[in-house]
Parts: C-alpha cells; structure tokens; sequence
C-alpha cells in the first residue's frame, strides 16, 4: 500500500496490516445476516517500522478515537454492499490518515494588535461599560 505526499512517499507492507472480515450492521436484509462484508482494518503505529519517527509522533499526538492506547489504528468501514469495495474503502482511509502526519505544522507567528484595533476595543468596552452604568443607576420605587 503506497502513500504519497509531494516530497514524502511511504509503502506499508501487508505484514503490518491486520484485516478481519465481519458481518455488517444496519439496513441490507438477508445479504448483511449472511455474508461478512464489514471490513476492520488495524495498523500498528506505534511499532510500524517503515513510518518515519516524527511522522509516527505526529499520528499518535492527535486526539482521534480510532487510535487505542496501545498506538494501534483501527479502521471499520461498512459502507458498502461488498467486502473487496469495504476493503479499498478502509485503505483508503487509512492512507488519508497517515497523509496528515506528513506535513509538519506550520507554526505560529506571535503577532500584536494594531494600535487603531487596541483603540476600537477600548471604544468598544468603553461603550458597553456606558449602557450596563445606565441600567444599574435606575430607581425602580
């Protein structure tokens, strides 16, 4: 399985993919009892030895919850009526993932506001401060 980048290229084996084929849920009738057409799809991340250790980090850094503690990504993909279009489908997926942790972030510039965007902050706190001042000074008695 080739994954693509504009300057990275990563190929997983098939010895690093684990693939269970089972029955599916949902509406399909006769077809979703009898037939295992749901595909799960797991990868190891955290001991795959062909990702790169930044790209690795990045993938185990995000907050998804397809990622178990143990760094292993699990894929279920039920989309469709056969196993072979599930299991494209869950390939696909996968590489999608694993493209977002080749691109590094790019990180933030600190910068500070204009001197006319601190004025119309404090024109507008100012302004807000005028109507609450208004509404607290009336004498209901």
């Amino acid at each position: 399985m080739d994954i693509e980048n504009t300057d990275t290229a990563i190929e997983i084996p098939e010895s690093e993919l684990v693939e269970r084929f089972v029955r599916a849920s949902g509406p399909g009738g006769q077809n979703v009892n009898k037939v295992a057409t749901a595909v799960e799809l797991r990868f190891d991340v955290a001991r795959s030895t062909v990702l790169p250790e930044a790209v690795r980090e990045r993938l185990l850094a995000r907050r998804d919850r397809r990622v178990t503690t143990d760094g292993v990504l699990v894929i279920s993909a039920q989309r469709f009526r056969t196993q072979e279009r599930n299991r494209e489908d869950a390939r696909a997926r996968l590489a999608a993932f694993i493209a977002t942790g080749l691109t590094a972030p790019t990180p933030r510039i600190a910068t500070k506001p204009s001197r006319a965007a601190k004025q119309r902050r404090l024109d507008a706190k100012r302004q807000r401060s005028g109507v609450k001042r208004t509404r607290a000074n009336k004498d209901w008695d």
